[in-house]
């Protein structure tokens, strides 16, 4: 099913979601990588708050080429996901509402989406060029020493983007092998 967001968005919302469902996001969302993942967690390990107020909000895995000469953004494919899962069970304990990137999750991140009422989204890997155009807004807002993986502050229009593992834990990449199984 296809439906338009406007994030961040309310829990009832991202708790309807359901694994499998086309949504288009529009709104604001935040960039981070590895690196960023891992200097989040040393602030929090120190007692500091994060650049942003992670409550509510999405994180777009995301390391985006530099931007040409009138444009926002270079092109903005997603990451791959499991590169973060060591912290994200931290972030979404903290109120993080959803993730984008691309590729499987661990057990323990299921978990913690479940626990948390969140949901995990892909985008289409090698479709970056395609994906920046829906970015209307870049900014950096912390982390610029990182390069392309400091945490940016985005503003996007239609967003394509896959649920993936929705609040219930249903997965999309176990239950389309278990469809196409039955389809045999």
């Amino acid at each position: 099913m296809d439906k338009h967001i406007s994030i961040p968005a309310a829990e009832e919302e991202i708790r309807s979601l359901r694994s499998g469902d086309y949504l288009y996001l529009t709104g604001t969302i935040y960039t981070a990588r590895d690196a960023a993942h891992k200097r989040m967690h040393e602030t929090l390990e120190r007692g500091e708050r994060l650049p942003f107020d992670i409550s509510g909000n999405f994180i777009y895995y995301l390391g985006p080429t530099p931007a040409r000469p009138g444009t926002v953004i270079g092109s903005a494919g997603p990451t791959t996901s499991s590169r973060m899962d060591k912290y994200t069970p931290e972030l979404l304990g903290r109120g993080l509402s959803g993730m984008i990137g691309k590729g499987k999750r661990s057990p323990e991140v299921i978990k913690s989406i479940v626990e948390n009422g969140a949901v995990y989204m892909a985008a289409v890997g090698g479709a970056g060029a395609l994906l920046s155009k829906c970015i209307k807004s870049s900014e950096i807002i912390a982390y610029e020493d990182l390069g392309t993986e400091a945490i940016r502050k985005l503003y996007v229009e239609n967003l394509p983007v896959i649920v993936i593992i929705d609040s219930e834990g249903n997965n999309l990449y176990e239950s389309a092998v278990e469809d196409f199984l039955k389809a045999q």
